[in-house]
């Protein structure tokens, strides 16, 4: 079983300030695409150990994710040191999040 997302909103601020890479993962437990996407995520992130996964509840009225201008879910926004460096959205296999992911550490 997997994760839930958090209900509980971190502000942007604090997200931004995170020191190192961040996978902020977007989406909600009942979204169908959040749970065949998901753990595609957590596999490829298990290879990653070094990068901070957060997931995030969203949804209408969600600050964080409008500020991300996040429109589909599941959304993966990977951040280095509170830069944006690589998105996916609705990853159609692990490779594909992998590939942000190595994207990302290059930087």
């Amino acid at each position: 079983m997997s994760t839930p997302y958090d209900p509980n909103q971190p502000e942007r601020d604090a997200i931004d300030a995170l020191p190192g890479t961040v996978a902020l993962e977007f989406g909600t437990d009942w979204c169908g695409y959040c749970k065949a996407g998901s753990p595609l995520i957590a596999a490829a992130l298990a290879e990653q150990p070094a990068v901070r996964h957060i997931k995030v509840e969203d949804g209408s009225g969600r600050k964080l994710g409008r500020s991300f201008k996040v429109k589909l879910w599941p959304t993966l926004v990977i951040l280095k040191d509170g830069k944006e460096l690589a998105r996916v959205v609705r990853p159609a296999d692990r490779a594909e999040v992998s590939t942000a992911l190595e994207q990302a550490a290059q930087a």
